[in-house]
């Protein structure tokens, strides 16, 4: 995605005011051997851009002044009840350097299972997104969580999937292996099925003692 950018030649609290007046969104390019940017932005064209998953999650090419560099989205700032982006932070990445990223889960799946399909299990999801270690040509838009074999009362971890050639866990997310998604049987139908159970079984039993009735 291309993300169209301009060198801000005035800082501070008052400049950034003026600038989101006039329509635009202070922000900052910083990583790499290169200093740190001051830019601007137009802000609704930034504002639709973050309504798209793939901005968040992917390489960007952002182009300043005529020259494009390879960014990710690293951080940004919303007015608390106004739709406004106060700011935005962008670093450059290498190609030849590893990124940590959180990247989001796509659950697919769910209700072909035999939990869903023939126990009546409710699939939930723990996590929706997922921090990984890539090379920025190996960074994927989103991860998919395939749930067609949970088990009623069985989780899907983090070591579960399958993960894109080139990407892995980040450490810590390794070592704690969490828990993506889990299959239960909801309360009130695990209770029907109780209260179905004594009666199913009762059955059978009051049918002889019919049958003496009627030879009495």
């Amino acid at each position: 995605m291309k993300v169209v950018a301009f060198e801000r030649s005035v800082q501070g609290t008052g400049a950034s005011r003026r600038l989101r007046n006039s329509g635009k969104t202070p922000g900052i390019v910083y990583g790499s051997k290169d200093p740190a940017a001051v830019i601007e932005l137009d802000h609704n064209a930034l504002f639709h851009a973050l309504r798209k998953e793939a901005f968040h999650s992917s390489i960007l090419d952002l182009e300043i002044g005529g020259k494009t560099q390879k960014v990710l989205l690293r951080d940004y700032q919303m007015h608390p009840f106004k739709p406004l982006v106060l700011h935005i932070d962008f670093q450059r990445v290498s190609a030849t350097e590893k990124v940590h990223m959180r990247v989001p889960l796509h659950f697919t799946n769910a209700e072909t299972s035999a939990a869903v399909k023939l126990q009546g299990a409710v699939i939930s999801h723990i996590l929706n997104d997922l921090e990984i270690s890539c090379l920025p040509a190996d960074l994927p838009e989103f991860i998919e969580v395939d749930l067609s074999k949970v088990e009623v009362g069985h989780s899907v971890h983090a070591k579960d999937l399958t993960l894109p050639k080139g990407v892995s866990l980040v450490l810590h997310v390794e070592q704690e292996n969490p828990v993506l998604a889990n299959a239960r049987i909801p309360a009130v139908k695990a209770v029907e099925t109780e209260e179905a159970a004594p009666a199913a079984a009762a059955a059978p039993a009051a049918a002889p003692a019919a049958d003496a009735k009627d030879k009495a």
